[in-house]
């Protein structure tokens, strides 16, 4: 069943403004450790997740899932496959500290072709479709094109990996000595917006998941901006973790310079 991507994207962002009240007036939330106490996860987690897949089920006949908080996951190479973070920034979101977003990427056979990903907190939909640019709340964003020096660098901490932390912060103040400053927000997918949006030179972190990019690769690209592995390869596309780096080609290739040993 051939689909049209805007069509999907119009239904992927209706739906993720439709989740994003569930977290707007979210209550008494509780986590619960996944792996340890810096990996959580929320009931909102659940019915976000749960809301999603059972929009898209009943409008896309034969639609399949990567979801975060599945054990088990669908084909990666499916005809209708969706790329679901519920909530991207959990422990922001159980701290209450408003950065937090849904994210979506829409696949079909193993390429992403449409992405939303929503800050129901202040209301910016950030939106690509494969070919046709990227938008935040329907208009068209560009990366920003300066130097490192004249820029900020957003960065993860990969929390969930402690064999990445002394490189995270030897990486950290390498960025902070060739930025303008650098900043940490908890939230991949927003970080890869905030790059598509020219609001940040660069974004690097030494291990995320494919929800955690998926849908902020096609915008960050379709705005302009490059984004692999840290040490300059294309990121996977499958369910293993890996590094990633995010920008605009010249800040990109001056930090990429300045990291890669």
């Amino acid at each position: 069943m051939t689909l049209s991507t805007d069509l999907i994207l119009g239904l992927m962002s209706l739906v993720e403004r439709e989740a994003g009240e569930l977290i707007l007036h979210a209550r008494k939330i509780i986590s619960k450790n996944k792996t340890d106490s810096r990996n959580v996860v929320t009931e909102y987690d659940i019915k976000v997740q749960n809301l999603l897949m059972e929009r898209f089920s009943e409008r896309i006949s034969g639609a399949r899932f990567v979801c975060e908080e599945n054990e088990i996951h669908d084909n990666l190479k499916a005809e209708h496959l969706f790329i679901i973070d519920p909530i991207d920034g959990t422990m922001n979101f159980t701290k209450n500290l408003n950065h937090s977003c849904i994210s979506a990427a829409y696949s079909s056979s193993g390429e992403i072709k449409a992405a939303a990903v929503y800050n129901p907190f202040v209301d910016e939909m950030f939106t690509a479709v494969k070919g046709e640019g990227a938008c935040l709340n329907g208009e068209k964003i560009c990366a920003d094109q300066c130097s490192l020096k004249d820029g900020l660098v957003l960065f993860g901490t990969a929390p969930y990996n402690s064999n990445a932390w002394d490189e995270t912060f030897v990486l950290a103040k390498t960025a902070f000595l060739n930025s303008l400053d650098i900043r940490r927000q908890g939230s991949a997918e927003l970080d890869l917006c905030s790059v598509a949006a020219g609001r940040a030179g660069i974004y690097f972190e030494e291990s995320v998941s494919l929800w955690d990019y998926a849908a902020g690769y096609l915008i960050a690209t379709e705005a302009g901006a490059e984004v692999t592995r840290l040490d300059g390869t294309p990121l996977p596309f499958d369910l293993t973790r890996c590094s990633i780096l995010a920008g605009g080609k010249k800040a990109r290739d001056e930090f990429l310079e300045l990291s890669v040993k």
